[in-house]
């Protein structure tokens, strides 16, 4: 059970941390290749809060998936892992307004079936 809620916090740490990543870069703006802009919009996402705020995350995510890796098996957690994948596609629907097409959801059945998969066996 511990080790299910250690990650669980992994992953929702993991997925908040992107989501403030994203919400910081969408008011950065797009980040194009000219070498002479590119010092000053890196300058503006690495001084952004929400950027700041997602590293952070990213941060606290990675002491808990360390602690995580001390008491299982790499191929279980790893895999486990994934479920970010499913709730970022959730949180980009339901916060971010993002449009999901049927075929997106239906890799995310496949990524939750496979889940199921590898932690049962």
């Amino acid at each position: 059970m511990k080790q299910l809620i250690l990650l669980l916090v992994t992953v929702s740490l993991n997925v908040f941390g992107q989501l403030m990543m994203k919400r910081g870069m969408s008011s950065v703006g797009v980040i194009s290749g000219d070498l002479s802009l590119l010092v000053d919009s890196l300058g503006k996402a690495i001084l952004n809060p929400f950027v700041l705020t997602g590293v952070a995350a990213y941060g606290f995510s990675t002491v808990f998936w360390l602690v995580l890796l001390s008491r299982v098996e790499l191929s279980y957690a790893y895999p486990a892992l994934s479920l970010g994948y499913v709730l970022i596609t959730l949180v980009s629907a339901a916060i971010l307004g993002e449009q999901v097409t049927t075929l997106r959801w239906a890799g995310v059945f496949v990524i939750v079936a496979g889940v199921i998969l590898v932690t049962r066996g």
